[in-house]
């Protein structure tokens, strides 16, 4: 039985585990590196090769449960893949008191997730960390596409965009400004994670593309822009999101493979991690 971080059978069933995770090996509409089918099987690798006690918290976060729900190899159109993620999301979220988790794959695969989240939960947060605004309403085509991954959400939830630093002319007259943290701001401003926190209330939903991250530390995802965040900072918000909120479920998106990939698959295994180590603190 393959189990999340190679942990032990026992903390990897469904019945036992407070944690479901999902992997969506897709890559079908990025339009610039091409790789992110392959981010799930990099995360998976690089989490069996950390140690397990994460020294912040004095907590070992495994020890509560990691169940892997299976791998959604959909990816017949877009809008197949969005379906297969919405249901394979219902049929996991129907498991109460458990937090969803899904690694991706480009961001596109967050469309069908967030979907059946909202669906269960009301008054919903989604808190997206991203370089991008993704705010399409369709892109080449297709409302499923990674330019698209969070338009549905501006539309039916309270949506807060943390690090954006690109983003289309066209885009703009969709961006809620008062909930979008742009990252140039973010780097003259001390107290914007205070800022940010305001604005995340109730259940919360959190989406973390990797090229949120500035490139020197995560290069290895389809568009680093240069400007990101940091990695303790960014600790801090999550941290402090668990703390205040009800978060119920996450997802990590747009690992991609490359020559050099490794740095960026721990960072994304480590941040996984650490959300977890926050989530069940929060809990308990």
């Amino acid at each position: 039985m393959k189990t999340y971080a190679g942990i032990p059978e026992e903390n990897a069933q469904l019945e036992t585990s407070k944690v479901m995770l999902v992997t969506v090996p897709y890559d079908g509409t990025s339009t610039w590196g091409k790789g992110a089918d392959k981010g799930p099987a990099l995360f998976l690798d690089a989490s069996e090769n950390m140690e397990l006690y994460d020294i912040e918290t004095s907590t070992e976060p495994y020890l509560e449960g990691v169940y892997l729900g299976g791998e959604i190899t959909e990816k017949s159109s877009p809008e197949a893949m969005t379906e297969a993620v919405y249901q394979k999301t219902k049929e996991l979220l129907s498991n109460d008191g458990k937090l969803f988790t899904l690694f991706g794959g480009e961001h596109s695969v967050s469309i069908g997730s967030i979907r059946a989240v909202g669906e269960k939960y009301e008054n919903l947060t989604v808190l997206q960390l991203d370089a991008h605004t993704d705010l399409r309403p369709d892109f080449h085509g297709s409302t499923s596409n990674h330019a698209c991954a969070v338009y549905e959400a501006s539309k039916k939830h309270n949506l807060v965009q943390v690090g954006i630093r690109s983003c289309d002319i066209e885009e703009m007259e969709h961006v809620n400004k008062e909930q979008c943290f742009w990252a140039h701001e973010i780097a003259k401003k001390a107290d914007w994670i205070d800022d940010v926190l305001e604005k995340v209330s109730g259940n919360v939903y959190i989406t973390i593309d990797l090229d949120a991250f500035d490139p020197s530390i995560a290069p290895s995802t389809g568009t680093p822009e240069p400007g990101g965040l940091q990695w303790y900072p960014t600790l801090e918000l999550l941290k402090k999101v668990f703390e205040k909120c009800n978060v119920v479920a996450f997802d990590i998106v747009e690992l991609m493979d490359s020559p050099m990939p490794k740095p960026t698959a721990f960072l994304a295994a480590k941040l996984y991690y650490k959300m977890l180590a926050y989530y069940h603190i929060s809990k308990n």
